[in-house]
């Protein structure tokens, strides 16, 4: 403290010329004034520019500036990082890599003896439209460069820096060039005016609409998946996430609020103080507002500051009022005017003040991101040392689990051998002294560098030291999964590195009657969805059945040469290559007669139809709850939607639509009016299907023609005994925010009793585990398909409080309502989650193509 006390004059005299700070290279080193042809703040930058800026600052300096390109958006832009050293570092830049990922395990080999500085990066603008930080990123990388400011040289000197100036391009231009077209020749800053007021989606998200800042675990898009393969190879000491807020609020910097997730280490824990106490200086000396412990916790994983936090790393968030409703200038609701220039000046005096928290104690920071991962290795934290993850014949989900591990660099491999061991069952929840433990099945050791991340992702209910958080509170990847997993006391090694498989059954099936592909996970949804889009003619068994000694479940799909004659010889090549391309097991059948269950040719063997589907989207709509569809359709299935505006669906020619999928939405009072209701009421008895999701199904709820009820609210009468309440019971409006959370759920883990004969509920015979976000509360279908619902103790992981609890008691959350020719579904949760609940894919690709058929 007294260390900090001394530096405090110095820190503050040295901020305070900001970015006006002439550099001393200045001769060789544009500014960023010189380089755009427009003073920083006085308009926003396209990426592209902001990337020129960066590229022409490492053609002037490039002995202290490398540039970092790591991959490309779906719309084509740019990914770059930048990393930014001394002379001497920059020299030995990727020995100061390697030994990092030496010291704490991540590759193999002896780190040299060469002293290690602490690798800090800052990323800016994952949110597109909370776009400050972009502008704000070519004053921190100008000013760092400058080799007269003490500051800047000693940060340089004891310190490898890396700048990613622009997380999320595609959203980051969407907004900007929607701005620079509305701006006139002067900001208006009347919070009214139309460039306050940004268009559905807004640029916050990626290009399929999905939020980036909640994906660094998941790492369902692309953005992500390149920029943590670049995080993975350096493994920073310390990241910053730099974004917005409202346009009210001041400044927020670290330390986070609670919860703290239990596995923070004390230091880690003790630099939020620190960094707290560096940013406030700097920010008491200025006069400006800011707010710590409030809000921003650090519980969900798959964040900015957490994510990096349960990789060893010093991790916050940092928020400056404004987002994109502040444009360069808007009045405040005290009178003050926000400009573009002071919020900038904000994140950049954060940026620096953070970075010389890291170089007044760069051994520090090392020795304990070392010992992090020195314990990992030797002494992993919770109470299961393995994990072990049952193969049970589907490849597809293990697959998945496979692909999410190795993008977080957790090692895993195979039993190898039979064994049995003590475990907890995730399913049943409760400890079992015999599990059998089968060659072919996944084990993941403990013992391992990531081994917090591993127990984190992994924990059947993560500890919640506060209930009062920013997200969701459960996430555990054997429910997301659907797959049995269990937890082991026991260390176990895996001793090989692929499954064990047996020898594939010899065949001489040159031209087979028909193939067949068990419907049990996504690659089953792929296979059928490239087969339709083919015009192959698929059918799905709506029973089990028996057939060579094999038994398939209900939904499996049957591809009979009878019905595919028109492929003459391309029949066999065109159904094995989709079957390759989703990684989905095929098997050859030479006879279509069944030892139990129903012949192909029965009537209790279905066609299926390639429907033409429509996904509503537009205002009212969360972005995200759109564009999980829409990611899910055109990405993982390759399957065509075609996306409708809300306010066109008075328009819609119902005839050349066979699906409409209705996602969440706030709006759906002013898209659905009368007239559009009807003519959707009469296109499902025709034959048409409606698949509602979340809000949209309690919009539906109670109106004519749809069967969903919700149920009577006790709390209603309970209302009535208020007034009778005693003094020293009555409410405090202090604790208002407190009381709410009895009534909430935000993101806790249910188990679902699902009609598994039903097609909504085929291939989920291993049970299905459901992320609840709101509390809904309907009745039982009287005349339609209760196919999945909750019981009185299905409750498994997360907050839900003990209002909603009693709620969500036999409760309906997936039914099905016949009308007409046609059906209503109805998906009271979110099966798509953030793309990354696995488990709801084979769920929403039953509501898609086996419903109704």
């Amino acid at each position: 403290m007294k260390h900090l006390l001394l530096l405090a004059g110095l820190m503050v005299a040295s901020l305070s010329a900001s970015s006006q700070t002439t550099n001393s290279s200045s001769t060789r080193l544009d500014s960023p004034a010189q380089f755009l042809g427009y003073k920083i703040g006085e308009r926003f930058t396209p990426h592209h520019r902001v990337l020129a800026y960066a590229e022409q600052v490492a053609r002037q300096m490039p002995s202290r500036v490398k540039l970092l390109p790591y991959g490309t958006t779906y719309e084509g832009r740019q990914l770059m990082a930048v990393a930014i050293a001394s002379e001497a570092n920059l020299a030995r830049l990727d020995e100061i890599r390697t030994n990092n990922l030496k010291r704490i395990g991540m590759i193999d080999g002896q780190p040299t003896t060469a002293a290690q500085p602490p690798i800090a990066w800052l990323s800016y603008n994952v949110h597109g439209n909370e776009a400050v930080s972009s502008e704000a990123f070519m004053e921190v990388l100008y000013r760092l460069l400058n080799t007269t400011d003490p500051i800047s040289q000693k940060i340089m000197n004891t310190t490898v820096v890396i700048l990613d100036p622009g997380l999320n391009p595609d959203g980051h231009d969407r907004y900007v060039n929607w701005y620079n077209q509305m701006m006139g020749q002067n900001a208006d800053p009347t919070p009214f005016a139309r460039e306050h007021v940004e268009p559905w989606p807004g640029g916050r998200y990626t290009h399929y609409l999905f939020d980036p800042n909640r994906d660094w675990a998941w790492q369902t898009q692309e953005i992500t998946q390149h920029r943590m393969a670049l995080y993975q190879q350096w493994m920073p000491h310390l990241h910053g996430d730099f974004h917005e807020m409202g346009v009210e609020s001041p400044y927020y910097f670290a330390p986070s609020a609670k919860p703290y997730h239990e596995d923070i280490t004390p230091f880690q824990r003790q630099f939020q103080q620190t960094i707290g106490q560096y940013c406030s200086r700097y920010f008491d000396q200025k006069g400006w507002l800011y707010y710590t412990r409030e809000r921003f916790d650090l519980f969900y994983p798959s964040y900015g500051d957490t994510y990096p936090t349960y990789n060893g790393a010093i991790g916050m968030t940092y928020e400056q009022g404004g987002n994109s409703r502040a444009g360069l200038a808007i009045e405040k609701n005290d009178g003050d005017t926000l400009t573009l220039r002071q919020r900038i000046d904000h994140h950049y005096v954060a940026s620096i003040a953070t970075l010389e928290s890291v170089a007044d104690r760069p051994a520090e920071v090392v020795k304990e991101f070392g010992q992090f991962f020195d314990k990992s290795r030797n002494t992993p934290i919770g109470p299961y040392k393995s994990y072990l993850i049952k193969s049970n014949g589907d490849a597809g989900r293990l697959k998945s689990l496979q692909q999410l591990l190795d993008r977080n660099k957790i090692t895993y491999g195979y039993a190898g051998k039979a064994q049995t061991v003590a475990g907890f069952n995730y399913t049943s929840q409760k400890s079992e002294k015999s599990v059998a433990i089968a060659a072919e099945d996944m084990l993941i050791s403990a013992y391992q560098s990531k081994s917090t991340l591993l127990k984190i992702l992994f924990e059947p209910n993560s500890a919640l030291e506060d209930s009062a958080t920013y997200d969701i509170t459960a996430w555990s990847l054997p429910y997301a999964f659907g797959l049995q997993t269990y937890g082991l006391t026991t260390r176990l090694t895996p001793v090989a590195s692929q499954p064990a498989t047996s020898a594939p059954a010899s065949t001489t099936i040159t031209k087979p009657y028909a193939y067949i592909a068990r419907w049990q996970s996504l690659p089953a949804v792929q296979l059928l969805a490239g087969l339709l889009k083919q015009k192959v003619r698929v059918r799905a068994a709506e029973k089990p059945f028996e057939l060579e000694n094999k038994t398939y479940p209900s939904g499996t799909l049957i591809v009979t040469r009878a019905g595919n004659e028109r492929f003459g010889d391309r029949f066999d090549a065109l159904v094995r290559a989709e079957a390759t391309k989703a990684g989905a097991d095929l098997t050859p059948v030479q006879t279509g007669f069944v030892a139990k269950g129903s012949d192909f040719g029965s009537d209790f063997v279905t066609g299926l139809k390639a429907p033409r589907v429509g996904l509503v989207v537009g205002e009212g709509t969360p972005p995200p709850a759109a564009g999980e569809v829409w990611h899910f359709f055109d990405q993982e299935l390759g399957y065509p939607i075609s996306l409708i505006d809300g306010n066109t669906l008075g328009n819609v020619e119902w005839s050349k639509l066979d699906v409409l999928i209705l996602p969440t939405n706030y709006n759906y009072a002013r898209f659905l009016n009368d007239k559009n209701l009807s003519s959707i009421r009469e296109w499902i008895r025709a034959g048409g299907k409606l698949i509602a999701l979340e809000r949209a199904t309690s919009f539906l709820a109670g109106k004519d023609g749809f069967d969903l009820k919700e149920k009577e609210d006790k709390s209603v009468k309970d209302k009535a005994k208020e007034k009778s309440l005693p003094a020293d019971s009555l409410k405090l409006y202090g604790n208002r925010e407190r009381a709410t959370i009895s009534d909430e759920t935000p993101g806790s883990i249910y188990r679902v009793n699902i009609d598994t004969t039903h097609p909504l509920g085929f291939g989920l015979t291993g049970g299905y585990y459901t992320l609840v976000q709101n509390t809904f509360n309907y009745d039982f279908l009287k005349d339609g398909w209760n196919v999945g619902y909750l019981k009185a103790d299905n409750y498994v992981a997360g907050f839900s409080g003990k209002n909603a609890k009693d709620k969500l008691k036999n409760t309906l959350l997936m039914g099905v309502q016949n009308y007409g020719r046609g059906s209503i579904v109805y998906l009271a949760d979110d099966p798509l989650f953030r793309g990354f609940w696995y488990n709801g894919k084979l769920l929403f690709g039953n509501a898609v193509f086996m419903v109704g058929n």
